[in-house]
């Protein structure tokens, strides 16, 4: 994964419970999505953003849309490492790279993109990405992906 303006590239680190796996024994599918969900809030907060008090400011970020594909399965008790970055920033939404990964053998297991929309808390209408989270968003973003949408 590569750097992101000279800084370590984010990752969350997770592991694979009993709970994520299906009869066979591997990580059900959905269960990607949930960790992918979970490296996106952690970013928030590593950001200085907690979820909590950004509703309490009656602004939600909701999934608009999403694709994933599925490279190779993760077993029970297998580290994973969910790397989150930006790749789009617009007025109000967010494009998400993000890709799941086996932290012993660095495998790609899993690679996904959400389309992220910030919306009022108490209408659900879309809002205009605050000024703080813009300049972090940007700031976190890679070079040579990120792009400003309109």
């Amino acid at each position: 994964m590569p750097a992101q303006n000279g800084l370590e590239p984010f990752a969350y680190r997770c592991r694979v419970y009993y709970e994520d796996t299906d009869a066979g024994g591997i990580v059900y599918y959905v269960n990607y999505l949930k960790f992918m969900e979970r490296a996106r809030t952690e970013r928030l907060r590593e950001l200085g953003f907690a979820q909590s008090a950004l509703a309490g400011e009656n602004l939600l970020f909701v999934v608009h849309s999403s694709s994933a594909r599925y490279l190779a399965p993760a077993r029970l008790d297998d580290e994973l490492l969910v790397s989150c970055t930006v790749s789009q920033l617009n007025r109000a939404s967010l494009r998400f790279e993000q890709q799941v990964r086996r932290a012993t053998d660095n495998t790609l297991l899993c690679e996904g993109q959400f389309l992220v929309a910030c919306v009022r808390a108490d209408s659900l209408k879309p809002r205009a990405i605050p000024d703080a989270l813009r300049v972090a968003f940007a700031a976190q973003s890679s070079p040579g992906t990120f792009r400003a949408g309109d």
